[in-house]
């Protein structure tokens, strides 16, 4: 979501009055002084107290295409406030690199947010929680957890398979009609999540599983609109219609969370995990003195396992279909190789993917033209450190604008145009190019990852060996803008589907 389309000027202004009041006023032109002397260097957005930046960066444009905008005045990395929040805006690749990789622990932090915070139980998950002793003992948890059950087994392989194949079938029905692939795809998705996290296998109109999809869509929207509370806390003292939302839907969820925790407990066999909160709860066990992993931490890695993975799969295979629907004589060239290298008698397994080397380049070319998060998640400074030869005290916060790396023309030949062949060499064979950072880098690299890119490879391989998707009859091609919020998704579009045999 572009964070300045939630500002007007009276709510600047009544942001600046309330702000001025008694010690704060003090505080943060005392702030103001210091941080200018620190930063004189660096090319940034003017700025007022207490506002910051932020009357600068009112534009019509989602705020990845603004800060691309911003970089072709202001330099590759350029300054702003958010607030009094001092941060820095990334828009080249080895700047990235630098950030997340070279000195990863140095900008591993995450800021403190209002709706993070309500969404995570005080920073309990792996996202948004603060980078600690703990957290790496966390995140250690969850490796292991999803070593033990799936990765690099063929179970988790199976539950994505079955997802497919009642995919399939739901589609095989609409034939010849028009069908909006969002609620389906999202259906599918999120069972591959339930079955993951907790054994739950859902019928279609499960009144579980719509519960599970209500409240996660409820947070995603609610979330989104959040971000002028994250700037300014104290507008918690205002009524506010979304808060009290998120508030409603993240209770929904912890509670039907917490019923399966507490089920899990009961029924658990060790050395046996049946899924991620089996496998979580022995880890717990196993780690019992190596750090303080709580029962809240397991509840937010299941809760996370949603919010992070059901809208960012669901939303990549939409944008991917889009993208054949507009590239007819890229779809063809899959299913020809789909035919040639596994056939039409079983379905395709993550052993087919060497063999498939097109059908992974296109699944990269969406990543890299649409980024499901074009903005990654803010880090913070730890310590005083620098970035690209300038100082940055500790404390600053860093924004990568992974739209601007993915589209930037020293590094992508027509960078907005679809050409899935940039990721294969001259032989036909997969290659990964430097500036290709889907889903981050360094000690904050996304966590599930591996699972993100099993199941994207399983349900489009299995969809377009079963299909061929087209435009219906007297309906234009899907907008491929996209709307920003907490993902970049795309409009909704209808398409038809043809069964292939």
């Amino acid at each position: 979501m572009d964070i300045t389309s939630v500002f007007s000027p009276v709510t600047l202004l009544l942001c600046c009055v309330i702000s001025i009041l008694g010690l704060v006023l003090i505080k943060c032109v005392l702030g103001w002084r210091w941080s200018s002397r620190s930063v004189r260097t660096l090319p940034g957005l003017p700025r007022l107290p207490l506002v910051g930046s932020l009357l600068h960066l009112r534009s019509a444009l989602p705020l990845h295409l603004f800060f691309t905008q911003l970089s072709r005045s202001y330099g590759p990395l350029f300054s702003l406030y958010m607030g009094s929040h001092y941060t820095l805006v990334v828009n080249e690749v080895s700047l990235a690199r630098e950030a997340l990789l070279h000195r990863g622990r140095e900008f591993a932090g995450r800021p403190k947010m209002v709706t993070t915070a309500l969404m995570t139980r005080g920073g309990k998950d792996i996202a948004f929680a603060d980078y600690s002793s703990l957290w790496r003992s966390h995140r250690r948890l969850v490796h292991s957890s999803f070593a033990l059950f799936g990765e690099g087994s063929s179970k988790l392989q199976t539950i994505v398979l079955e997802a497919a194949e009642n995919l399939c079938s739901d589609l095989q029905a609409c034939r010849g009609q028009r069908v909006d692939l969002c609620p389906v795809l999202m259906r599918a998705v999120t069972n591959v999540v339930c079955r993951l996290v907790f054994s739950s296998s859902y019928r279609l109109h499960d009144p579980e599983l719509q519960q599970v999809m209500d409240y996660n869509d409820g947070i995603v929207q609610t979330i989104a609109r959040g971000s002028l509370l994250d700037i300014f806390p104290w507008l918690q003292i205002f009524p506010n219609k979304d808060l009290a939302k998120l508030k409603e839907c993240i209770s929904i969820r912890d509670k039907m969370l917490s019923k399966k925790l507490e089920e899990h407990k009961l029924t658990l066999t060790p050395g046996e995990p049946r899924d991620l909160l089996d496998a979580l709860l022995i880890g717990q066990r196993d780690s019992a003195g190596e750090g303080d992993i709580t029962d809240d931490h397991v509840l937010m890695t299941a809760a996370e396992a949603f919010g992070a993975g059901v809208e960012t799969t669901s939303t990549t295979l939409l944008w991917a279909i889009a993208y054949l629907l507009h590239h007819p004589q890229v779809q063809e060239r899959l299913h020809t190789e789909l035919d040639e290298y596994v056939g039409r008698d079983r379905p395709p397994s993550l052993s087919d993917r060497s063999n498939l080397p097109f059908l992974d380049s296109v699944l990269c070319e969406v990543l890299r033209i649409r980024p499901v998060s074009p903005i990654l998640i803010p880090h913070v400074a730890m310590q005083d450190t620098s970035l690209g030869g300038h100082v940055v005290p500790q404390g600053t916060r860093v924004v990568v604008n992974m739209w601007a790396i993915h589209h930037d023309p020293k590094h992508w030949d027509e960078p907005d145009s679809f050409r899935p062949d940039r990721f294969l060499d001259a032989t036909g064979k997969k290659i990964t190019p430097p500036s290709f950072l889907p889903f981050g880098a360094g000690p904050r690299v996304c966590v599930g990852e591996s699972l993100a890119r099993m199941e994207l490879f399983l349900f489009i391989s299995r969809l377009l060996q079963r299909f061929r998707f087209s435009t219906p009859s007297a309906s234009s091609l899907p907008d491929l803008r996209g709307r920003y919020g907490v993902v970049l998704q795309p409009l909704r579009y209808s398409v038809t589907v043809t069964p292939r045999y």
